[in-house]
């Protein structure tokens, strides 16, 4: 991946979270024509408001809520169908499952619970360099034709311009955890880390193995051993310290 964000970039794209998005999603199966109303969809962006997932992240507005769903339809005309899969998909792992806090008399149905990934601190591979990076936003999700789950992601510290389309399943966990001089008797051989790697002409993080572990005595604060790891991109050795090791989440 290329170009840090800049001052200057201006996003055009509203960063719902993937919660809001499903509940969007069921809510247009619900109300039709009745979704592209002002007061309807300033209802729904108070409701988005007050979720205490929203502190911080940008104001949305009526209008960008209203153009969602103008959107939606226009898919809808064009035969593009988002299949029941996802909602299925996101209902799986209960820990992740929360109720969309809609008004009532905006839906004719329940609020069912549903998973937002937005919840938890993400990490997302890139298929650029099939590096991991910290994920800023889920801006969308899609079904592909496989029947699996895709996220587009905005990557942290990136602009627009470097969102991906990344398969849920194979390139979304959560965030890897940087490991402390503490930590290092917990590092075993064999055992999958998240590796930071340095080239001339980059510096990313990969995913890797431990293959051979070299100790020594710590006499500092600092962790004087060194991991010699095996990327799972090329199969290429490296020795590490401890500083570049982070702890894969299970």
């Amino acid at each position: 991946m290329e170009g840090f964000e800049s001052a200057e970039m201006e996003d055009a794209i509203p960063e719902f979270t993937l919660k809001e998005i499903i509940a969007m999603e069921r809510l247009f199966k619900d109300v039709g024509e009745k979704s592209l109303s002002q007061e309807f969809c300033q209802e729904l962006v108070d409701s988005f408001s007050r979720s205490k997932h929203r502190t911080g992240k940008p104001a949305i507005q009526w209008e960008q809520v209203q153009s969602w769903f103008q959107d939606k339809q226009k898919q809808i005309a064009a035969k593009v169908f988002t299949s029941p899969v996802a909602i299925k998909e996101f209902n799986q792992p209960s820990d992740w499952a929360l109720r969309i806090n809609v008004p009532e008399r905006l839906r004719k149905t329940k609020a069912e619970r549903v998973a937002g990934l937005s919840e938890l601190a993400f990490e997302a591979k890139s298929f650029k360099d099939f590096a991991w990076y910290d994920v800023a936003a889920f801006l969308n999700y899609r079904v592909i034709h496989t029947g699996e789950l895709e996220v587009r992601v905005r990557f942290s510290g990136f602009s627009y311009d470097q969102d991906e389309w990344v398969n849920v399943k194979r390139g979304v966990r959560e965030r890897s955890i940087p490991l402390e001089p503490s930590e290092c008797h917990r590092v075993k051989v064999g055992d999958p880390v998240l590796c930071f790697r340095e080239t001339d002409v980059r510096a990313i993080y990969c995913d890797a193995y431990i293959v051979e572990i070299q100790r020594s005595t710590h006499e500092t604060p600092d962790c004087p051993c060194k991991f010699v790891v095996r990327y799972t991109y090329d199969n290429a050795e490296a020795k590490v310290p401890l500083s570049s090791l982070c702890c894969r989440p299970a």
